[in-house]
């Protein structure tokens, strides 16, 4: 079993290193994406289903909270939270609008629009993104090796595996690289929370 975890591992940490180095410059550019709508009063809607779900979900709280440093608050929503919200879209119209309907609601040109999903091909995420397009969003997308969200995003974070276990990793992996840069970014000045 030890050899077993091991192999994990050492795959883990190939697939993170992999995408993390061949996607330096589009890491930056999504943190200077982030941080321009945030220094000028926009927010960041983040989505995704399952564990993609729960990665919006803590990605949210790093940037509401704070991540590394303290300092104020940044504006972002995981629109997967509020279950009367989501089921009664899913019920009332379908479980394809579940995100689309709340980026209309919430969403403002300018805006971030973020979704993650580890085949590039969930209807709702899709959805979404258009829905963000057509309201003046900017659309940033995770994904495994593409799909069709790659269609959809303006920059495209991507994950050269089809283990969806590894691409969740480095999408936390990602996010948190870009947490850490949107805060050296906006406070540069601040230190580390001990």
């Amino acid at each position: 079993m030890q050899a077993l975890i091991d192999a994990i591992l050492a795959e883990s940490l190939d697939v993170k290193r992999e995408a993390v180095s061949r996607q330096g410059e589009e890491l930056l550019t999504a943190a200077d994406m982030l941080v321009t709508a945030i220094a000028s009063g926009h927010k960041i809607l983040l989505f995704g289903n399952g564990g993609s779900a729960a990665d919006a979900q803590h990605l949210a709280a790093e940037f509401v909270n704070r991540f590394q440093v303290e300092r104020r608050p940044l504006p972002a929503i995981a629109l997967t939270t509020d279950s009367s919200i989501i089921t009664s879209i899913g019920n009332d119209e379908s479980f394809e609008r579940i995100f689309a309907k709340q980026v209309e609601a919430l969403g403002q040109p300018s805006d971030v629009a973020w979704g993650l999903s580890t085949s590039g091909d969930s209807a709702n995420i899709l959805a979404a993104l258009t829905a963000a397009r057509q309201g003046g969003l900017h659309c940033l997308g995770m994904t495994g090796s593409g799909g069709r969200l790659a269609e959809r995003a303006d920059l495209l974070l991507t994950v050269l595996s089809h283990n969806t276990a590894r691409v969740q990793e480095v999408h936390i992996t990602m996010g948190h690289i870009l947490c850490q840069l949107v805060e050296h970014k906006l406070f540069p000045h601040k230190a580390p929370a001990a």
